[in-house]
């Protein structure tokens, strides 16, 4: 545990009692503050009873005796409209926070006097792969022989974690609801994967939803940082944190071109990853047989992890065996299997257009299940991306109106459910094809999170992969 500094005596509000509020109530108490919780939910506030947590109605604080209100992610803070908690304690000039901000004031602690290498953090953000590349970063390190953590959005909340060794590497994963409202940002190296439009009523627009992912590198200035330039928010924000050309404390990564100029580079053309520095190349890594790494969108996941790698002093050769033997994340690609020809590929994690745009450009052939509950914009923007679709099988309660949407882009057939989508697919399929979930959609009018949709997804597949 990770024990928050700074508080020490004071009294502490933590609004949200999930997973990360309760890990800074524990956090907090192990460093000397006095939290006081509250949750909407009854549930909640009992589950925090049953931790010794006696639950404070916040909607009847005085903030005048509170230090802090510390919120998770999930709760508005601003748009669409702030959280009455949250708006009270800004009315009193309550510093509020989250448990991201507590991590980088209490991180380093005078332990690391009598270490040989100081503990340093990478910072994950972007749309899509954040959660890939994250885990690639760490897989690289532990798979050379570096002590490393991983946490955040994926995996362990960030004051879950043990305090580090020396020389270890903590890898967050870290949202724009997480970076948007934390006090204290401070990543030895930060990563921009890239951006497309989501959670835009969160954040007042596709500007302020930029503008969250931003503050990643704006507000610490991490010694180094990769930016994904294949969209011009990403070249954009290269530009500003670059002094010139050839200032090497930014790395430019990219999937859709060759980069030139004297500045450092990496990006995958073909399926070969290529290093340049000063103009010349100084490594290349062929992606195209490492199966836990499918598609260009993957293949830039890789080149921002080795990015990563690099800046932490890692060779190009012993990055290129750690990727080799990358096994890839659940719901996110993921090979489920293959049986007369035809396989089966889960990606439930593609909730949005971009990343089911790059799921399906990952496979030459494709029967594609796709729907769930729509996100802005519909599937409009999905059409120009349909050419390796063979047929598409709509789930969900707005299936009927996926499948409009699609019109003529490609064959079509709604089936509402997970099993029969899967069944009608796996009965059209011919060897050379893979059986794709990709849902362009929010799983909630169907499923309690995308992981649970992905496990339906699973289990319908090994029917057939089961069977004679």
């Amino acid at each position: 545990m990770i024990a928050v500094r700074g508080y020490q005596g004071a009294r502490v509000a933590v609004l949200g009692l999930g997973r990360s509020g309760l890990s800074t109530a524990r956090a907090l108490v192990a460093g000397g503050a006095n939290p006081c919780l509250w949750d909407d939910s009854a549930d909640a506030r009992a589950r925090a009873a049953a931790e010794g947590f006696g639950p404070v109605d916040l909607t009847k604080a005085d903030w005048s005796e509170i230090a802090a209100l510390i919120v998770s992610p999930g709760i508005a803070h601003l748009y669409p409209a702030p959280h009455p908690v949250i708006d009270a304690a800004c009315r009193a000039g309550c510093p509020v926070d989250n448990d991201i901000g507590l991590f980088f004031r209490s991180f380093a602690t005078d332990d690391w006097d009598g270490f040989m290498t100081a503990p340093r953090v990478v910072a994950v953000t972007g749309s899509n792969g954040k959660s890939t590349t994250s885990a690639l970063i760490h897989h690289i390190l532990e798979s050379t022989g570096r002590p490393a953590q991983l946490a955040g959005n994926i995996g362990r909340g960030v004051l879950d974690i043990a305090p580090p060794r020396d020389g270890e590497v903590v890898v967050l994963e870290l949202s724009s609801y997480q970076t948007e409202l934390a006090r204290a940002l401070t990543p030895d190296i930060a990563v921009f994967t890239n951006l497309s439009p989501d959670h835009l009523d969160r954040h007042g627009g596709l500007g302020g939803y930029f503008a969250a992912k931003r503050r990643l590198f704006a507000e610490g200035g991490p010694d180094r940082a990769i930016i994904g330039v294949d969209e011009a928010e990403g070249r954009f924000l290269a530009g500003q944190l670059s002094e010139a050309a050839a200032d090497d404390r930014v790395i430019r990564v990219s999937v859709t071109g060759k980069l030139s100029g004297p500045g450092w580079s990496v990006f995958a053309r073909k399926g070969f990853l290529s290093e340049y520095r000063k103009s010349r190349q100084v490594g290349s890594i062929d992606l195209r047989a490492i199966t836990g790494l499918p598609g260009a969108h993957n293949h830039q996941n890789a080149c921002a992890a080795y990015a990563a790698a690099r800046s932490l002093g890692l060779g190009p050769a012993e990055i290129g065996a750690a990727l080799a033997s990358f096994q890839g994340l659940p719901h996110r690609s993921q090979m489920i299997g293959e049986k007369n020809g035809v396989r089966f590929v889960n990606d439930s994690k593609a909730t949005n257009v971009d990343s089911a745009a790059k799921a399906l450009q990952a496979f030459p052939r494709i029967r594609w299940i796709a729907g769930g509950l729509e996100k802005d914009g519909g599937l409009a923007a999905l059409i120009p991306h349909l050419g390796a679709v063979a047929k598409a099988y709509v789930i969900g309660r707005e299936a009927e109106a996926f499948a409009r949407q699609l019109g003529d882009a490609a064959p079509t057939q709604v089936c509402t459910t997970m099993a029969a989508a899967v069944a009608a697919a796996a009965a059209d399929a011919a060897p050379g094809e893979t059986i794709l979930l990709a849902p362009a959609a929010a799983s909630f009018d169907q499923y309690d999170n995308f992981e649970k949709r992905g496990e339906d997804f699973i289990a319908e597949a090994q029917k057939y992969l089961g069977a004679d």
